[in-house]
This record gives structure tokens, sequence and C-alpha cells, in this order.
């Protein structure tokens, strides 16, 4: 199965005495080929941007006719 590392950093809200104050947070995580499309509208709907995405496990070029 593909599997992408997707590096990403989303901001949080935390609140602090009466202010409220931006944080970003960094994760990265693996995602399967299929999912990719999903993964990629929820980090953008919560206002947060990839950084980096590169393939962990499988074979480059599969399922597009490359190999």
């Amino acid at each position: 199965m593909r599997m992408f590392r997707v590096k990403a950093c989303v901001p949080s809200q935390t609140r602090i005495r009466t202010q409220r104050e931006l944080q970003n947070t960094y994760f990265e995580k693996l995602v399967p080929y299929d999912n990719w499309f999903r993964e990629q509208q929820r980090i953008q709907k919560m206002g947060g941007k990839i950084i980096s995405v590169t393939l962990d496990t499988g074979k480059q070029g599969m399922n597009t006719g490359l190999s």
C-alpha cells in the first residue's frame, strides 16, 4: 500500500487570560494514497499549510503507468 508522509502546520487558538493567542501546531502523519485528497482538504479547511509531502512506502511511479 502506498503511504504519504505529510508535514503540516495548523493554527490552534488557545485562551490565555483574556486574550486570544494564535499558536501554530506542527504535525507529521502517514496518510494512505486513497485518503490523500480528503486529508488535504481537512488541513486546508482548518486554515493550515502543508509543508511537505513525501512517498514513505510503496514504489514511486506506481499506479501512474510509469512502472
